[in-house]
């Protein structure tokens, strides 16, 4: 898959695509019923915007993405998508009209051939624009546009506000169902206090740094290890949040992994929440919680086994 972070000057080859279109947070089901929809009618692309628009306009909001920039990219590349426009967003992109955007960007810049939106995207300055006025648009700059049905399950739609929900509630497992795949948190290993390799339970560390807080605690987990020498998937059990036991005040996530030995600092890992084993506690004493260490490895290994 190639990236390309403009929208101007785009070599010939990435012209022509039909597109999907679309912040792709998660990479849900509703996002990947958009992505399918545009198959088959050229080079396959998926024009999203980086940062999220959100974070441009309420900086100081709280963190939501499901996902960063680059493991959203990891999850469309295995979708099978050939360009990935990533736009950057902006006050003065914001301020385009929605005929001036689908003019210059679109038509003009990408030079689209065929366009996939979902029945509710908003484009265009004050998002005025709707997806019946982008295909309106569409027909009269030469490009087509097919208008996605928005997915439910069970009655309930898939939205990207919904699989946060789920996260906050510690429901990982409905937070997949929508999402078509595990939530999974990706990142480089960071140096952290030791304290697990003392306890006996070295952990590798990421931050969460910009990531929506799925609700904290320990889970099971699935772990991929992305690069290094120890490449290739495992079992393990992981703990998100403020390490109240030390009096933690940043998030992040440890995970221990497995029937696993080996130094994954600098290394990436995904990490994959696939059930809530328990909140996370203070506990009496450092007896009392290896202890429960021990629980919680022997229930997440039962779990990922079964």
């Amino acid at each position: 898959m190639q990236i390309h972070q403009d929208w101007q000057w785009l070599a010939p080859a990435a012209r022509g695509a039909s597109v999907a279109m679309g912040n792709f947070d998660g990479v849900h089901l509703g996002h990947q019923s958009v992505i399918d929809l545009a198959r088959g009618k050229g080079p396959l692309g998926v024009i999203t915007f980086e940062p999220h628009p959100r974070q441009v306009f309420t900086p100081e909001g709280p963190a939501f993405r499901l996902m960063n920039a680059e493991s959203r990219a990891n999850r469309l590349a295995k979708l099978g998508v050939d360009h990935l426009f990533q736009i950057q967003f902006n006050r003065a992109l914001a301020a385009l009209t929605p005929e001036d955007f689908a003019a210059r960007v679109l038509a003009e810049g990408l030079g689209i051939r065929h366009i996939v939106v979902g029945a509710d995207f908003c484009f265009g300055a004050g998002r005025a624009g709707t997806a019946n006025d982008l295909k309106a648009l569409g027909d009269r700059l030469g490009f087509e546009t097919t208008i996605a049905p928005l997915i439910a399950i069970e009655g309930h739609e898939v939205s990207s506000t919904a699989i946060r929900r789920a996260l906050s509630e510690g429901r990982p497992r409905d937070a997949a169902a929508m999402l078509g795949h595990l939530h999974r948190i990706e990142g480089e290993v960071i140096h952290g206090e030791k304290r697990g390799r003392e306890l006996g339970f070295p952990t590798a560390n990421m931050a969460l740094t910009g990531l929506h807080l799925p609700k904290f605690g320990v889970y099971a987990a699935r772990v991929d290890v992305l690069s290094g020498p120890q490449q290739g998937s495992y079992l393990g059990a992981a703990s998100l949040g403020v390490r109240p036991m030390f009096d933690g005040e940043v998030p992040n996530i440890e995970t221990y992994l497995l029937d696993f030995k080996g130094d994954l600092y600098g290394h990436h890992l995904s990490v994959a929440l696939v059930d809530y084993l328990r909140p996370e506690m203070k506990f009496d004493g450092l007896d009392a919680l290896i202890t429960q260490m021990n629980a919680d490895c022997a229930q997440a290994r039962q779990i990922l086994t079964d």
